[in-house]
């Protein structure tokens, strides 16, 4: 078997491909791409898997092309989707098609000398001057509309299955479009291969079918399953239905890092193998460890450790880490002082927070700062019993009532995390 098939498989991250496929990566440096429509700012979790199959692709020595759909982008993807999504204006598009070739740049090597270096590309660098006559006129014509229509992705839309609402011409020519992608890197940058993921197989394939009609060649197609969690549900989205980004201006490396720590046992089963680059025997022990002793949940803890330093970076990873920690109780006031704003407000997202101008919480008497500065408790009496009763924490160490504020109290600064018994927490903003 060819190596990076028997990869995918043993991953589990193989779906279909065509035949002739596995002879083709046995027989020479291949050249494959995968697209990315460039819908937002950001890639999230949901194109991890597109970047972890160009990432092996490179490592078994064939050269990666990941596409970003400049033009494509302007139509929008019927596949795997119930209703028509709205278009964007070019120069949105265009500021999202550079975002994303920023993003993608940090995964694939594409510096050095090698043959497989990976490259970027744009199909709207093609499809520009392509007029709607010279389109209909060269590709239009190899095509059947019976043929499109057979798609299951079409075929879904046009008769309203799960409550699909049609499709406009606009979505229904996005096929001839990716197909057009597939033959023109076919025919100017030598690639024999498309990947996606399952539900683009009728997409990809119209590509090889194009390929096969306009220049009589031989291309191939390969998918990798979607990835859905053990029950079912919609992987990569939060219980509120927000997307987990790869930007961490839009999802802070700490959610990030706690999307994948609090996986559920069997999923982090699979995670391990589908978004890590641990090689099999660490990943066999790795799960053999666990089922020893799943309380410990070194599963979940190495899952997020490798997928938060390849997506962010290993500093912030550890930033991560020390800052769950800090809401489990197991850290120092000093851990917690050396917090950046954004990640402490990320961890204590939702906590009562109060102004209490600066020079009244440096050096000032902690009764008043708790009770009638910053409205934490309600009044002088209750939080001089509540101190004498060792229940007040100061950045979760506690306080007595002769302690005192002092600059290296605040957390980044400006913040100090107060905190009645285990769960009470309330914060104060120096200003």
């Amino acid at each position: 078997m060819n190596p990076f098939i028997e990869e995918l498989k043993w991953r589990g991250l193989f779906a279909d491909m065509t035949p002739g496929t596995e002879e083709q990566l046995n027989k020479e440096i291949t050249t494959a791409y995968i697209g990315f429509d460039p819908t937002a700012d950001s890639l999230h979790i949901g194109s991890l898997i597109q970047i972890k199959i160009l990432a092996h692709f490179q490592q078994h020595g064939h050269k990666p092309i990941a596409l970003v759909g400049g033009a494509t982008g302007m139509i929008g993807d019927p596949s795997g989707k119930s209703s028509e999504r709205n278009l964007l204006d070019e120069a949105t598009l265009n500021h999202y098609v550079d975002c994303i070739k920023n993003q993608l740049s940090k995964f694939l090597k594409f510096d050095g000398t090698e043959d497989n270096k990976a490259e970027l590309v744009n199909n709207y660098d093609w499809m520009k001057e392509f007029s709607f006559l010279e389109f209909v006129r060269d590709v239009g014509k190899n095509i059947t509309v019976n043929y499109m229509m057979a798609k299951e992705s079409v075929k879904k839309r046009i008769t309203g299955e799960n409550g699909a609402e049609g499709m406009s011409f606009t979505e229904f020519t996005y096929q001839l479009l990716q197909g057009y992608d597939f033959l023109h890197l076919y025919k100017n940058n030598n690639v024999k291969m498309q990947m996606g993921g399952s539900d683009q197989w009728g997409n990809i394939t119209t590509g090889t079918e194009l390929i096969r009609r306009k220049v009589q060649g031989d291309a191939f197609a390969l998918t990798v399953p979607l990835i859905t969690k053990s029950d079912g549900s919609k992987f990569g989205k939060s219980e509120s239905g927000e997307n987990y980004w790869l930007d961490p201006k839009r999802t802070s490396p700490y959610k990030f890092y706690q999307f994948w720590v609090n996986a559920t046992d069997e999923d982090a089963e699979r995670f391990i193998k589908f978004y890590t680059f641990l090689s099999r025997t660490e990943i066999e022990n790795l799960i053999g460890d666990h089922k020893t002793a799943p309380h410990e949940r070194k599963l979940q803890k190495k899952l997020a450790e490798e997928v938060t330093v390849w997506v962010h970076s290993r500093e912030e990873f550890e930033k991560a880490q020390k800052a769950s920690e800090i809401l489990f109780g197991r850290s120092t006031a000093e851990d917690l002082v050396n917090l950046d704003e954004a990640t402490f407000l990320e961890i204590f997202d939702g906590v009562p927070q109060k102004e209490v101008p600066k020079t009244e919480v440096l050096g000032q008497n902690i009764i008043d700062l708790i009770s009638e500065k910053s409205g934490f408790l309600k009044s002088k009496g209750e939080a001089k019993r509540e101190l004498q009763g060792n229940s007040i924490s100061i950045n979760k160490e506690k306080v007595s009532d002769t302690f005192e504020v002092t600059e290296k109290d605040l957390i980044d600064g400006k913040f100090l995390l107060l905190q009645k018994g285990k769960k009470n927490y309330f914060i104060v903003k120096a200003v």
